[in-house]
């Protein structure tokens, strides 16, 4: 070991480039703005416009570098094109998902095929082609979310957990896989995060965040500040030798 090299490993991402999915709102946004914060330049992506133009003008107002991209994530030929068209890419936030719930006796096809495809079908997609840019330029680090349902069950929740516990498997292999070309793919499973999302199932009765929060040892709801802290640390150079892990943000809702 270098003698004068320092302990602490940087989370820095200065001169690189991160692409985040699902980047006009919650989560994704969240990324975005830190991420750039981090030092990357950002493109953020999503199929409603003015969210992410939005976000870039505010990584811009920070003095970063972001630039918008439309494009629907289930849209499999033009995500093959318009990531491809990247040129070079260094990170990949996998962030575009939705939440569909119901009890499995009922759930009809419609929602299954929605879900399947944006939650599953999708992520597998963009990753897979953000991992071929990455292999012709040296490696890269793939970040795909998933949640704390990727982990556990719950009823109401079979679909929505069925397709994170497929991020989780496919991250699992994709890691393995892609070592040997220096990728790192790492999963990251939010605990019900105070997004537009969440807010408005929270807003159904006070039974339904006294239920949840019933359940998250530490007491309260994730904030996207708690997502982002982990998302950028499994990019970032501090999370070198780390591949194939799936990180828990969820207040230790998993641990019971």
């Amino acid at each position: 070991m270098n003698p004068n090299a320092t302990m602490l490993p940087s989370m820095r991402l200065d001169g690189q480039i991160a692409l985040v999915t699902g980047a006009g709102r919650g989560i994704g946004r969240g990324c975005a703005l830190a991420l750039a914060e981090a030092g990357a330049e950002v493109i953020a992506m999503s199929r409603t416009a003015d969210e992410i133009e939005a976000v870039a003008a505010e990584i811009g107002a920070k003095g970063g570098r972001a630039r918008a991209m439309v494009c629907d994530v289930t849209d499999t030929p033009a995500v093959r094109r318009t990531v491809a068209g990247l040129g070079r890419l260094d990170v990949l936030v996998n962030n575009a998902g939705t939440a569909i719930m119901g009890p499995f006796l009922e759930f009809d096809d419609a929602a299954l095929d929605t879900m399947l495809q944006l939650n599953a079908r999708a992520v597998f997609v963009v990753a897979q082609e953000a991992a071929r840019l990455m292999a012709g330029h040296g490696g890269g680090a793939i970040v795909n979310i998933s949640s704390q349902y990727g982990i556990v069950g719950a009823p109401g929740n079979s679909i929505y957990a069925g397709t994170k516990h497929f991020i989780v498997g496919l991250s699992k292999s994709m890691a393995v896989e892609l070592a040997p070309l220096n990728i790192r793919v790492n999963t990251v499973g939010p605990t019900v995060t105070e997004t537009p999302m969440i807010e408005a199932l929270m807003a159904s009765g006070d039974s339904v965040k006294e239920s949840v929060l019933g359940r998250i040892p530490m007491g309260r709801l994730g904030q996207v500040e708690d997502v982002v802290g982990a998302v950028v640390f499994l990019a970032s150079p501090a999370a070198a030798l780390i591949t194939g892990a799936t990180l828990v943000v969820d207040g230790g809702w998993t641990a019971q």
